[in-house]
């Protein structure tokens, strides 16, 4: 998670990177360490399939209800927990669990993990009214949709999915001069063809569920 800031902002919870911008200006960022990989390990490792689409199907209906809950931490983690020994978890497993709410309480976990580093940037006075979701996870409508109601703000999806090489062809095109700035360059290129918006109802129940999310890793801790 990437935040844009006009001026310097010391991380004063320890758990985001700052650094120089290229605009001239800084950034705050919140690094998980397993977040579309998470998807990989249980559809294709896990579930033996590569049918992501079938595997989604029908949980939107089941978003903010789902009982299940995933720890998403499969390499440890970085934001904001900076903890090596930190692992994966299923919590809340009952007879009657599905395989679907597996699926689902996996696509929620790496959800609530980047709302934890939404939430240290809010802790150091940012303010994030929207954001951009990009990469191969952006693929999936039903995790677009989690993500914009657990965050509880509009995500927009470029038209390109690639970041960080976007960005540095974007960087390329300011340095021999074919824009003048990079503020005109993201102007000029970067082009959003849909915006998901939280629904009130499904985001208030992800607010209570990401409260017993944040519970999870302090009572876990000392296991790992």
């Amino acid at each position: 998670m990437f935040v844009s800031s006009k001026t310097y902002c010391e991380d004063k919870v320890n758990a985001l990177h700052s650094f120089c911008h290229a605009d001239g200006g800084w950034h705050l960022m919140g690094c998980i360490l397993s977040a579309a990989s998470c998807n990989s390990w249980w559809v294709n490792g896990i579930l033996q399939t590569d049918d992501y689409k079938t595997e989604e199907a029908g949980l939107e209906e089941k978003m903010g209800k789902n009982a299940v809950f995933f720890l998403p931490y499969l390499m440890g983690e970085r934001s904001p927990h900076n903890d090596v020994t930190a692992r994966g978890a299923f919590i809340g497993m009952r007879p009657d669990t599905t395989r679907g709410e597996m699926t689902l309480a996996m696509l929620e976990g790496v959800a609530f993990a980047l709302r934890d580093c939404l939430e240290a940037a809010k802790k150091n006075g940012v303010q994030i009214p929207r954001t951009k979701l990009c990469g191969g996870g952006a693929r999936s409508p039903l995790w677009r949709k989690i993500i914009a109601n657990v965050m509880d703000m509009p995500v927009e999806l470029p038209q390109t999915e690639q970041g960080p090489s976007y960005g540095a062809a974007m960087l390329a095109m300011v340095g021999c001069g074919e824009y003048k700035t990079v503020a005109e360059a993201a102007s000029a290129i970067v082009r959003v063809k849909e915006t998901v918006l939280p629904d009130p109802e499904t985001s208030a129940a992800y607010e209570q569920k990401y409260r017993h999310f944040t519970k999870l890793y302090p009572a876990l801790k000392g296991l790992f």
